[in-house]
């Protein structure tokens, strides 16, 4: 099945719709368009890694674009209509423009989308769209992170791998606390190793410690998977104990021991080592932030 239309292919559709002479407020451009595109269901269900609808994302930057060169002009604030220079792109590329076409119409002093090529030439621009291209400047920006972040993923499990059992121990509360486990007054620690039974950290989600968090933590082989009976043993260490637990791994779990955690009488979490690694980044558990990148637009409200 072909994949999504990158953000330049929903521009001649969009052109489409709106060659009937109406104005359209962006809500009905986005469905129109994607009903001219006859897009499956399965990709409007797309999503970027932020949660937002990546071709509704995509058509917004082919609104945006459009009406950077002229072809779309907006009479009011979210309200979109073609020009007659729209009308003159279509004719011209009823099959389809692509970003290098469209760089043709920008006006003297508006290159900002222009593709510098290396070396901060000003004046000289590649001629050929890259993959990256192809993206809008939305995903860009998140590919570009997603890549960072799945660097940094692998990075934590082979140094958390390298460390003692007690730092893996101490490093697994740490994230569940940060998590928000715990409460506004309760505490967690690792167990004493001696004498853990199985059970290699408690979190008291209370003052009072009445309710209780047992978590395991296995400090595995990144390859190594652990198995149904392993966890079946972490169930006997909380039973009684309390009405469920965690388990933590820097490996994975086999099949069975996923189907046997499903059905557990006492309810066992199981997170795997991507899974673990994903939410260190996300809470900043063993990760600093090393930069901060602000993504604005303009505040429509300011200018009604």
């Amino acid at each position: 099945m072909k994949g999504l239309p990158s953000w330049d292919e929903f521009m001649i559709p969009m052109l489409q719709v709106l060659s009937d002479g109406s104005t359209r407020s962006f809500r009905e451009l986005r469905r129109d368009v994607a009903d001219v595109s006859v897009l499956t269901p399965e990709q409007r269900a797309e999503t970027l890694p932020s949660g937002q609808l990546k071709s509704e994302n995509r058509i917004g930057w082919a609104a945006s674009y459009l009406t950077r060169v002229g072809a779309l002009t907006r009479p009011q604030r979210g309200l979109y209509t073609i020009t007659e220079m729209g009308r003159g792109l279509l004719a011209k590329h009823p099959l389809g423009i692509t970003e290098l076409e469209l760089r043709s119409f920008a006006k003297p002093g508006d290159e900002w989308w222009m593709t510098k090529a290396p070396g901060g030439d000003g004046d000289k621009r590649i001629e050929t769209p890259t993959a990256a291209e192809q993206l809008d400047p939305t995903e860009q920006v998140e590919q570009g992170v997603a890549r960072i972040h799945a660097d940094v993923a692998a990075d934590l499990l082979t140094r958390l791998h390298g460390q003692e059992p007690e730092f893996f121990e101490r490093a697994v509360v740490d994230l569940l606390l940060a998590m928000g486990y715990g409460g506004a007054h309760g505490s967690g620690a690792p167990t004493r190793l001696a004498r853990d039974g199985g059970i290699d950290g408690i979190i008291d989600q209370d003052a009072l410690g009445v309710n209780k968090l047992y978590v395991q933590a296995k400090r595995y082989a990144l390859d190594t998977a652990v198995g149904a009976p392993e966890v079946q043993a972490f169930v006997g260490a909380i039973s009684g104990k309390a009405d469920g637990g965690i388990f933590i791994t820097t490996g994975r779990f086999t099949s069975d021991a996923k189907r046997y955690s499903a059905t557990a009488h006492a309810r066992v979490i199981l997170i795997d080592g991507q899974r673990l690694a994903e939410l260190m980044i996300r809470h900043e558990v063993g990760v600093q932030v090393k930069q901060t990148h602000r993504i604005v637009e303009v505040d429509e409200d300011f200018f009604s």
